[in-house]
């Protein structure tokens, strides 16, 4: 869990870190963004891979090296003399990171019988929903105190901390099935997911009309239908996508999707109103969202518990509804909305994603079949990264395209595509509350079923 927690840390602890970072190095802002693009990247490519690593390695094994990998990187980024080393530690960083989130779900999933399955992944999503909320507030604090470097030197001890405990007391749990690899579908896999993945997080900045975004899409979506039809012919496919024949899982993945495009909308739109268009520092929008961080951490647990006893039924229609009407109360920002309202908003609005992130999640694993888990985990996490990606291209987007002239129309002229882009999230959440209705407790299927 500790590995899980900095390695998910690592991918926000750079954001408000990049200037400080462009000045000693002296880079561009553009240049300087690709420390936080490859990370994304490379995780996406990682996790769908994990899935044919678990079934091919043993659990000590894996984890030990996915961890190794990112102290490694750490190590390398912490002591970097320039941008190109300081490059290549976060590209080994992400490599380890990216297989530790789907392993340590399987492990969950193995060890726990599936009455306890609900509060373990409810302190798994506590680690989870925590670590990527404090990254910007951490990292504001400690760069206005300390130099750069300082955001890895504090993660250095506590990833070898990790590995020693790991090396003595982790045990191998997973089962051990020797898939054969399959060299062309890992090659259409990272072009599939790396294409969508680096396309639509540039569409936010350099626009939907770039040819770097276009081609990168357009590479990106060939590659992942080639990848998808080459995974239904082979006998050991790399990536397992007759998960989606199982009913439940599908919808609890398609509620995920939302959920988190709805939360890292805020996590992204909220920032930019209240920076650019409201006069707040970096450190006070990432206090902002603190609130909402802690809650949803607290709550993680107590949902979990709530689902071993209940089911994710009822708290899906409740959390989601929670959602929708919060996301609702951002479509009325103006340039006098105050600092308690949107951190208070926001705070309900993580409560209710509380209920559903983590709860909808292990619903759709359970009814999995065990031989099954380690690429639902994967299915489930790879979906998480792309919709991530795209929700957040989505409502920069619309946040930019309805945004009307500031010269004509003042500040106000910019909050409004901000509250376009929340009644589009908050839509979003509807549909989600709909399907809420459909969601049943399911047992683990039989493998034909």
């Amino acid at each position: 869990m500790a590995g899980v927690f900095v390695a998910i840390l690592n991918q926000t602890l750079l954001a408000t870190a990049l200037p400080h970072i462009m000045d000693d190095l002296e880079i561009t802002a553009n240049t300087a963004q690709w420390l936080t693009t490859v990370f994304m990247l490379v995780n996406g490519v990682m996790i769908p891979v994990t899935a044919f690593l678990i079934g091919k390695f043993s659990t000590r094994s894996l984890f030990l090296t996915a961890m190794g990998l990112f102290t490694i990187g750490t190590i390398v980024a912490a002591f970097a003399p320039g941008f190109s080393i300081l490059m290549i530690g976060r590209i080994i960083q992400a490599s380890g990171a990216g297989i530790m989130m789907p392993l340590t779900q399987t492990i969950f999933f193995v060890i726990f019988p599936i009455e306890k399955r609900g509060q373990a992944m409810g302190l798994f999503g506590l680690v989870i929903s925590f670590a990527p909320a404090i990254g910007p507030t951490l990292s504001g604090w400690i760069v206005g105190q300390y130099p750069w470097r300082a955001l890895f030197y504090i993660v250095i001890p506590i990833a070898l901390i990790d590995l020693i405990f790991a090396y003595f007391f982790l045990k191998n749990v997973t089962k051990q099935t020797f898939p054969k690899l399959d060299i062309l579908s890992v090659m259409l896999s990272t072009f599939g997911f790396g294409g969508i993945l680096y396309g639509f997080s540039s569409a936010g900045t350099t626009g939907w009309g770039s040819l770097p975004v276009l081609v990168s899409i357009a590479i990106g979506a060939v590659s992942l239908f080639l990848f998808i039809q080459r995974q239904g012919r082979l006998k050991e496919p790399l990536l397992e996508f007759r998960v989606f024949k199982y009913k439940i899982f599908t919808l609890s993945t398609i509620l995920s999707v939302i959920v988190f495009i709805s939360m890292i909308g805020s996590a992204t739109i909220l920032p930019i109103y209240m920076q650019d268009m409201h006069g707040f520092t970096a450190l006070e929008s990432g206090l902002m969202l603190l609130p909402g961080a802690i809650i949803m951490g607290i709550m993680n647990p107590i949902t979990g518990r709530v689902f071993d006893a209940f089911g994710g039924k009822w708290l899906a229609i409740i959390g989601l509804s929670i959602v929708t009407v919060s996301t609702f109360q951002f479509t009325v920002l103006t340039a006098e909305t105050s600092f308690t309202y949107l951190t208070v908003m926001h705070a309900i609005r993580m409560f209710g994603v509380a209920m559903v992130m983590m709860p909808v999640t292990t619903a759709g694993l359970n009814q999995l079949p065990e031989r099954l888990i380690p690429h639902g985990t994967a299915m489930s996490n790879t979906m998480r990264q792309v919709s991530g990606s795209i929700g957040t291209a989505l409502l920069v987007t619309i946040m930019t395209s309805t945004a009307l002239d500031p010269e004509q129309f003042g500040v106000q002229g910019l909050i409004r595509g901000v509250n376009i882009s929340f009644i589009v999230a908050g839509i979003l959440s509807l549909i989600g509350v709909f399907l809420s209705f459909f969601l049943k407790k399911a047992a683990p299927a039989a493998e034909g079923e």
